[in-house]
């Protein structure tokens, strides 16, 4: 009998992917041992019995298949597989795009398996009819654009992203602008003495382990919005988190007819900034059609720029962008500079965790808080504790 697996050799960059990971990871992730696994060399390993004889090879009628012979799927793809009564258990496949080595069942991958592409990328995980479909971890090639890592869910041979556990050790906050205060002509104050985070909205289904009853670690305030729009509660809001020890952060909802530099010296004069505050955020959300009439993708970039590096200089922090998912996958790619050298807050309503380089996730605009009466905007930290303080000790406002 003989073992077979592939021997994979980690890239700097999948190395350096896999650090990102742990450092915001642990045990109560779906997924973990198989990352740390592959992280540690491990790889999935068949064992077959590779002496074969004519009597080996081709389709038996008389008798069932036992132990490891020759077949084709019916794709005409060469399969050497381990047999018992009839029925294949696991084993090796090879087509023109790569080998697979895994379990089967009717001769497709059925179960845990492994492909190895010609080009070098590399997936493990689970296989249904076929497909990539369940957990698993896919090693991208340059030509795919990385070398990087994808973590997460499969759906039928398509990527999802990562599905989160909700657990009291994770990091929860909030965004919150005059909306909360005001309602028609209701108006509404907080109970900053009962403010914790009651439930996570409806959008997408959630994965929450207890009962959701977290404490509201950050607070990020809408402050300013063009050059005209002021949030009348900023400030009073702003005093109340400091004074009840949430920390803090100020965002500016930006307007692509009015210049970067006009819309950052706006926010700048209205907006309050202290040693151990968050970094400030550029809140970025045009529609396709406020895009082309505002002069395009590289008139809207050049001001989102601008603003970006105007407000650092100022504040000393490099700011977040927020934006939401479609943003991510119609326009980023067209700013390879701000994807590279800024961190994201993404909006992203759905059970699946984004696959970029996050500093924040908004799971949903309809969660509920203690305290507050309307719905709020509920956000998670990507990470746990001992990252939430590093980047409290490293990326907050110093001055």
């Amino acid at each position: 009998m003989k073992k077979l697996l592939f021997y994979i050799l980690l890239p700097l960059l999948v190395q350096d992917e896999l650090t990102y990971y742990f450092d915001r990871h642990n045990v109560q992730d779906e997924g973990y041992e198989m990352v740390a696994a592959f992280a540690q060399g491990q790889r999935l390993e068949v064992e077959l019995d590779t002496h074969l004889s004519a009597f080996d090879i081709g389709t038996w009628k008389s008798h069932p298949r036992q132990g490891t012979g020759l077949a084709l799927d019916s794709l005409g793809h060469t399969v050497l597989a381990k047999w018992q009564n009839d029925t294949i258990e696991s084993g090796i496949r090879m087509d023109s795009l790569g080998t697979y080595l895994g379990d089967f069942s009717n001769l497709k991958a059925e179960g845990h398996g492994a492909y190895l592409s010609v080009d070098g990328s590399y997936f493990e995980g689970h296989w249904e009819q076929g497909l990539r479909h369940g957990f698993g971890l896919e090693m991208l090639t340059p030509q795919e654009g990385g070398p990087h890592l994808r973590v997460g869910i499969w759906q039928n041979g398509r990527f999802w992203g990562e599905r989160m556990t909700y657990t009291s050790e994770r990091i929860y906050g909030i965004d919150i602008a005059r909306y909360q205060h005001e309602q028609g002509r209701r108006r509404y104050n907080f109970d900053w003495n009962k403010m914790r985070i009651t439930y996570l909205g409806h959008r997408g289904q959630k994965n929450v382990k207890g009962t959701a009853d977290y404490p509201v670690s950050f607070i990020f305030i809408k402050s300013t919005e063009s050059t005209t729009v002021r949030n009348r509660y900023y400030a009073s809001d702003y005093m109340q988190a400091r004074k009840h020890g949430i920390r803090i952060g100020a965002y500016h909802f930006f307007r692509l007819r009015t210049s970067g530099a006009d819309q950052a010296k706006y926010f700048l004069n209205n907006t309050l900034f202290k040693k151990g505050d968050l970094p400030p955020v550029l809140d970025v959300e045009p529609t396709d059609a406020q895009i082309k009439a505002a002069g395009g993708v590289e008139v809207m970039f050049r001001n989102i720029r601008t603003w970006l590096r105007l407000v650092e200089q100022r504040t000393g922090v490099k700011p977040i962008l927020y934006v939401n998912q479609r943003f991510v996958n119609v326009y980023l790619s067209q700013a390879p500079d701000i994807k590279r050298d800024y961190r994201v807050w993404i909006a992203r309503y759905s059970e699946y965790k984004p696959d970029v380089h996050l500093a924040f996730w908004q799971l949903c605009p309809d969660g509920r808080v203690a305290g507050i009466h309307p719905e709020v905007d509920i956000n998670v930290f990507n990470g746990y504790q001992s990252q939430f303080e590093e980047f409290l000790a490293n990326e907050t406002i110093q001055k």
